[in-house]
């Protein structure tokens, strides 16, 4: 690898190429070799920004898990608009049509990385546990509207809604399931609740 070029802000391409080498090749693919090959860069520019490959991937994921808020802002705002069902679809579409299904493996996969998260993190996978977080705010927002039943408690509903999309999308390698598979789902589970 060239040395001397002017990289673009390093962390961002290497997360970027961890996004690609996870989606691509899984887990057991995503290296610190394999993520500075798809980024372009030499190994040593990893090195420089964090202090081992654990380091990286505990960054890689928080930083993905940082991304979520946006999407969890959106959601909160389609509070009483749209149907329930509608809007939860289409978050879970969102986490699980990212690079969500592949961090969730990756976590499960390196105990460094989960030793390490847990400094920060502490407690379940950061991809879900955030997702289930969002949806939890989203759902007590709908039943200030009255859109949801004011039974269930929505910490327990947002898990079994992320639990069942999760079993949808867990195959990495098959087709992902259709958003009419994932809202017969979510019905499933709204219903059971409202029931």
């Amino acid at each position: 690898m060239p040395t001397g070029v002017a990289i673009r802000d390093a962390r961002e391409q290497l997360f970027e190429a961890a996004d690609r080498v996870l989606l691509r090749d899984g887990p057991s693919g995503l290296t610190s070799r394999a993520v500075t090959t798809e980024a372009g860069v030499a190994k040593g520019v990893l090195h420089k920004h964090f202090a081992d490959f654990d380091d990286f991937l505990a960054s890689f994921v928080l930083d993905r898990v940082d991304r979520m808020a946006p999407q969890a802002l959106a959601l909160r705002s389609a509070a009483g608009t749209g149907t329930v069902a509608g809007n939860v679809t289409d978050a879970l579409v969102a986490v699980f049509g990212s690079v969500a299904v592949a961090i969730v493996a990756l976590v499960t996969f390196r105990d460094e990385l989960r030793a390490r998260l847990r400094e920060t993190w502490p407690a379940g996978v950061p991809v879900l546990t955030e997702a289930a977080r969002m949806l939890a705010d989203y759902l007590e927002a709908e039943r200030d509207r009255g859109r949801v039943a004011p039974g269930p408690d929505v910490q327990g509903l947002a898990g079994m809604l992320i639990g069942s999309a999760h079993l949808l999308f867990a195959d990495r390698t098959g087709p992902p399931p259709t958003r009419a598979a994932v809202e017969r789902a979510v019905r499933g589970v709204l219903d059971l609740a409202a029931g």
